[in-house]
């Protein structure tokens, strides 16, 4: 069957968004626009987290991995598609198609277990301070992320080496902006159970496997949270999860809309807003959400404005 796919269909051609060039300039001009935002915003992350000693912990750590993941899935999904929005053929070769299902899949599945680590962190942060450096050494830390990229990148060899066993024999074009594996599996030839079975179980394992660690670290931490008799440590402790929860709601909320449902309840027209919300949206938003959401990172972000505008004047 995989030869017959590269014998048979040997490039795709992406629908996209609408077919009027007024409003594939403006989509262009927003999505431009959007990119830059995410590409400064997490480069802004990680830049002060790395360079700020104050920050040199694992909350931090994580958060600046996080920023890194946000950049690269986006990246895999933006230029192609701005690419096609000022292009007349908005194709891309078999070859491409798979390659960019194949690293968008892992660093979304990398993404869910990164936040249910984070999750873990301040579970040990909060319930157990005086064990806190001993638990979440630098050593387990990079355990912990190196698990996360173990298991996003074995999850999307699985599923992109199923997805290739399916053939394609004649239609190519993709109603979506991305080779997203719902709207591949509209143009097989050939019967795709075996490749939905697989999706709602590997991905129902690995979003009940996060969850369930989300869930039951963050409902610890409120119990210890209630039983705080200080008000100011209850403040500060409410305020450095509040950024993380909002990160993962929006997270899992689209990704279990989109992806743990049966391929004939799809529809592309709806679905695809859905998944420029999440795959280019969230990625411009977290940055953002931990900023406005965490003193310290506001705080150093002033310091770094400060030393930059000092300099300019001395210069």
């Amino acid at each position: 069957m995989a030869w017959e796919n590269w014998t048979t269909v040997t490039e795709f051609v992406f629908k996209g968004f609408t077919d009027r060039l007024d409003l594939q300039v403006k989509l262009f001009v927003v999505f431009l626009l959007m990119y830059v935002i995410t590409v400064v915003g997490n480069l802004g992350i990680i830049a002060v987290v790395w360079l700020d000693s104050q920050l040199q912990n694992p909350m931090y750590f994580f958060l600046s991995n996080l920023s890194f993941l946000d950049l690269c899935y986006s990246s895999v999904v933006t230029p192609k598609m701005l690419l096609n929005l000022s292009s007349e053929r908005k194709t891309i070769s078999f070859a491409g198609c798979f390659v960019q299902l194949y690293f968008y899949t892992a660093f979304v599945t990398v993404e869910c277990y990164l936040l249910a680590v984070m999750a873990y962190d301040r579970y040990v942060a909060i319930c157990n301070p005086l064990h806190y450096p001993i638990v979440m050494s630098q050593k387990v830390c990079v355990s912990l992320l190196a698990g996360s990229y173990v298991i996003g990148f074995f999850n999307s060899v699985v599923l992109t080496g199923f997805a290739l066993r399916v053939s394609f024999c004649g239609p190519n074009v993709i109603d979506h902006f991305f080779c997203d594996g719902p709207p591949l599996s509209k143009l097989a030839c050939s019967d795709t159970h075996l490749n939905e079975v697989l999706v709602l179980a590997l991905g129902g394992f690995d979003v009940v496997a996060t969850i369930s660690v989300i869930l039951i670290s963050y409902s610890c931490i409120l119990f210890t949270i209630l039983g705080m008799g200080s008000v100011l440590g209850k403040r500060k402790a409410f305020g450095t999860c509040a950024s993380h929860l909002v990160v993962v709601t929006i997270f899992y909320g689209t990704l279990l809309f989109m992806y743990l449902r049966p391929i004939s309840s799809y529809s592309l027209g709806r679905d695809k807003i859905i998944s420029v919300f999440y795959a280019v949206v969230t990625p411009m938003l977290n940055p953002f959400i931990y900023s406005l959401r965490n003193q310290e990172v506001k705080n150093t972000l002033k310091r770094a404005v400060g030393r930059i505008i000092i300099s300019l004047l001395k210069w």
